[in-house]
């Protein structure tokens, strides 16, 4: 049976936060309920052993966290959170002392992604607090997220905003050199046990309205991945935030059947081909950082 590395359990499709990086989804704002989260983790217990809570939405704001984490700990997942981090404060009791909380993305560029954002060190300090407890008592592992870089030259404004965040960092954990000189793009720096920090350039959501290129290369989509977003559906990797590539519904069918359907047979097919059927995947950005 496939086995897939990550699995993406949507369990909101709402945000606190409106960042210039992600475009809002058109979707019903929702949260999905213990019971739609528990038959999910039930469906999909074959296929995976590690969850994604997100895929849009901000996990944090759900207010049940503490019970999907529970659930996933007596169903034998382990969990992984991407969150921005401005709601830790208020929810760092559900999660400590969750064991089946593995890792935590904290994506640190929300701040200055978010116009009108105030107190740049309380969030980042916030943050660091909670980190710093979570680690001394767990296993946790936990990466801080400045995906803002862009391929030419950052202006002096933006250069100046990461240094004031980084900088922030850099004394918390009493470093001896300045972070961008330690990280590249796409990689991370490991700035005490278990806590790391990774800086990439600006992320680009795949949209249908965007150039559709030749094609031709290679995805892990459907290999190493699934998803499903809080209404029900099925979708083949994390990138498709608006369901475009509607696999399925799991409240209509078994994810079994839809994994196993003609158009998620015929996504993977192509790309052993290197070839992507699909058009949100000719429009997707992604797909080019594995090569032709």
């Amino acid at each position: 049976m496939k086995k897939f590395k990550k699995f993406y359990l949507e369990i909101t499709s709402i945000c606190n936060l409106a960042c210039s990086f992600c475009p809002p989804t058109e979707r019903q704002k929702q949260f999905i309920s213990i019971e739609d989260f528990s038959k999910r983790l039930d469906e999909i217990k074959p296929y995976t052993d590690f969850v994604y809570l997100h895929v849009k939405g901000e996990p944090l704001l759900h207010p049940k966290i503490d019970q999907l984490l529970d659930l996933c700990h007596e169903k034998g997942f382990k969990v992984n959170i991407t969150t921005n981090g401005t709601l830790i404060n208020k929810n760092k009791h559900k999660l400590l002392g969750k064991p089946a909380l593995r890792q935590m993305n904290f994506s640190l560029h929300s701040f200055d992604g978010h116009p009108g954002s105030v107190d740049k060190e309380g969030y980042v300090t916030s943050v660091l607090s909670f980190i710093k407890e979570a680690t001394s008592q767990s296993e946790l592992i936990v990466s801080l997220r400045l995906w803002n870089l862009t391929q030419d030259n950052m202006t002096n404004l933006e250069r100046q905003r990461n240094r004031e965040l980084l900088e922030i960092i850099e004394n918390e954990f009493n470093l001896e050199y300045k972070i961008e000189e330690k990280v590249t793009p796409g990689s991370g720096v490991k700035i005490a046990d278990r806590i790391y920090i990774n800086q990439d350039y600006e992320f680009q959501w795949p949209a249908l309205h965007e150039e559709e290129d030749d094609g031709k290369g290679f995805c892990y989509g459907l290999r190493n991945q699934a998803g499903i977003l809080a209404n029900g559906v099925v979708i083949p990797c994390c990138l498709d935030g608006e369901g475009i590539i509607n696999l399925g519904n799991i409240n209509d069918k078994s994810f079994s059947e839809i994994i196993e359907g003609e158009r998620a047979t015929n996504i993977v097919e192509g790309f052993s081909r290197r070839e992507a059927v699909e058009e949100l995947c000719r429009k997707c950005g992604y797909r080019k950082r594995f090569g032709k």
